[in-house]
């Protein structure tokens, strides 16, 4: 390969709107990676909805440029599609409940078909890669960023339902990328505004954040992203995904795959390293995928300067670009695609928010509600599905207790009920009688809610990380 190429090949960058073909030609003039699609990409309906047969039909153009030069592997069409906050993709396709649902299940197998159903609808619209999942191990409510994007508060469990989602990702066809090394979910600022500083010791960071990031690594997962976290312990002022000493760290623990950033253009990057100028320190330092800088066009150009002008050796462009190859070509070897139609997975998201949902205050037999109820909170959006959800269980609404839903973030409620349908956190200063949390705001957690609310199932999901006096593990037994 050319040196053009190679700066080509270890570049992800995302596009703005719904131009595909200006980003087809320009992944074929600069030799890109491919492309991760944003939610400004995804050509919709006149309904709302994800127009699928145009994405798939985008997707396809975009494979077909980056194999434009001849090279012998597939390029790489991405998405972020975690789950719950973080999902670019809606309806036709399968909406899940945050990843923390997984964590309260306590089930690996359940992570294994979700991670699998939820990437096999990706596979069948032409995606191959999802950044997902998070690994990192929250923290609690002074946790801004990753919250019930995190399995659980607990290192230990966070590894091994990690492990079990990705290895049904795989089994669908799309590469997983654990994130965010050296861990997001113990630092209180968000790295999309500000450089967070992690304090911790290498020790303490190994007894905990790095966990699920080893388990990962002996697990053989593919991909690791590196997130924009100072860790003075390493290389102070200087964030992970630029860090020599980071990389070395990821390597001694035995990691072979490919080691991508976090998104170039965030505020803790940008602001440090404007335009574009952490791309080739990124790759200097031991990255060998950069995911979407401020400007490709920008950043290929730093790359070939960095490398002629000697700053950044071409033995580590060359091992950066075999890396994002070799990984390419071992994903369409040993896991081929098995795609699934759109919502196919709604039976199964159904199942994850009935195994996850925790009763934290109330009666765990019976029902928890009469047969007529208000509602208030959440979103508008909120109070439909779980209106709908009502009908369906036969619970009438207008009159009797009110249930309050606690959106992301949201304050603590009064009310008779308190529902959380996102991290639990807020139920803890609620006033409420009866608490519960949920996890997701899909149709499919309403529908599981309101079971539960009716007595007609109970909730088995035990707390995945301390919700005030609530210690991990909290539930109905």
């Amino acid at each position: 390969m050319s040196l053009a190429e190679k700066a080509g090949q270890v570049l992800l960058p995302s596009f703005p709107g719904l131009d595909h073909e200006a980003h087809a030609r320009t992944i074929e003039r600069l030799h890109l990676a491919g492309a991760i699609i944003m939610p400004d990409n995804v050509p919709g309906t006149p309904g709302g909805q994800v127009d699928t047969a145009a994405l798939h039909a985008v997707t396809r153009r975009l494979h077909q440029a980056a194999r434009a030069d001849g090279r012998g592997w597939p390029g790489m069409v991405g998405v972020d599609q975690e789950g719950g906050l973080v999902a670019r993709l809606r309806a036709p396709l399968t909406e899940w409940p945050a990843p923390m649902s997984y964590g309260a299940a306590g089930s690996r197998p359940l992570a294994t078909d979700a991670g699998r159903a939820l990437s096999a609808e990706l596979t069948g619209l032409g995606f191959n890669v999802d950044f997902a999942p998070s690994a990192d191990v929250t923290m609690g409510p002074a946790d801004p960023t990753i919250g019930a994007r995190s399995f659980s508060g607990n290192a230990d469990t966070a590894a091994t339902v990690g492990i079990a989602f990705s290895k049904g990702m795989l089994g669908a066809g799309v590469l997983p990328a654990a994130k965010h090394f050296p861990g997001h979910g113990s630092v209180s600022t968000d790295s999309h505004r500000a450089l967070p500083v992690q304090p911790a010791s290498l020790r303490e960071l190994r007894a905990k954040d790095l966990k699920p990031f080893q388990a990962a690594v002996d697990a053989g997962l593919p991909m690791v992203m590196t997130g924009h976290i100072a860790v003075p312990a390493l290389e102070p002022g200087v964030p992970a995904s630029v860090s020599k000493a980071s990389y070395r760290e990821l390597r001694r623990m035995g990691f072979k795959g490919v080691a991508v950033t976090d998104a170039l253009n965030m505020g803790a990057i940008a602001q440090q390293y404007p335009r574009d100028a952490a791309a080739p320190l990124a790759l200097a330092a031991g990255a060998d995928l950069l995911l979407m800088p401020a400007s490709a066009e920008t950043a290929h150009a730093a790359i070939v300067n960095a490398v002629r002008n000697g700053s950044l050796p071409e033995a580590r462009l060359d091992e950066a670009a075999t890396r994002v190859a070799a990984m390419q070509l071992w994903r369409g070897r040993s896991h081929p695609p098995r795609g699934a139609a759109p919502g196919n997975g709604s039976a199964l998201s159904r199942k994850v928010s009935q195994q996850a949902i925790t009763v934290l205050a109330g009666p765990c037999r019976g029902p928890l509600v009469p047969a007529s109820v208000r509602v208030g909170g959440g979103t508008a959006q909120d109070r439909a599905r779980f209106t709908a959800a009502a009908r369906r269980a036969g619970v009438a609404l207008g009159a009797g207790p009110l249930v309050t839903l606690i959106g992301y973030r949201g304050a603590p409620a009064a009310g008779d009920v308190a529902v959380a349908l996102d991290a639990p956190w807020p139920l803890e200063k609620s006033a409420a009688r009866t608490k519960v949390a949920l996890y997701g705001r899909s149709q499919e957690a309403f529908d599981a809610l309101l079971a539960v609310l009716a007595g007609k199932a109970t909730a088995p999901g035990k707390l995945p990380v301390a919700v005030g006096r609530h210690a991990p593990g909290s539930g109905c037994r």
